[in-house]
């Protein structure tokens, strides 16, 4: 396995640190919420083209939606965590903790 492939199931989609810290951040806003894109990009401290292209990655994996939308005449984008989404955070989550736990000795071992 090289540095750069994720460890056996870890969904290669979150497993990137940019989009990690995407899912982190969208995970921790209750279900139903979500953020407006120049929020997000604050937050994480990222540049509009980098968030875009991981956004990007995220919703064609069915992770995010983006809605584009207008208040008065501004346009204004928004980003939330889909149920499928939700359901691969915590799936992604439950195999890094798996892998963090260390083997526990069984009895009579």
């Amino acid at each position: 396995m090289s540095a750069t492939e994720p460890l056996p199931g870890l969904d290669p989609v979150i497993h990137a640190q940019a989009r990690l810290r995407v899912m982190v951040a969208l995970a921790a806003l209750s279900t139903g919420d979500q953020i407006t894109f120049p929020r997000l990009q604050q937050l994480l401290d990222m540049t509009a083209g980098n968030l875009s292209t991981h956004l990007r990655k995220l919703e064609d994996a069915s992770y995010v939606q983006i809605t584009k939308t207008y208040q008065r005449r501004t346009p204004v984008t928004y980003v939330a965590l889909t149920e499928s989404g939700r359901r691969a955070f915590a799936d992604y989550t439950a195999a890094l903790r798996a892998l963090l736990t260390p083997p526990t000795d069984q009895p009579g071992g």
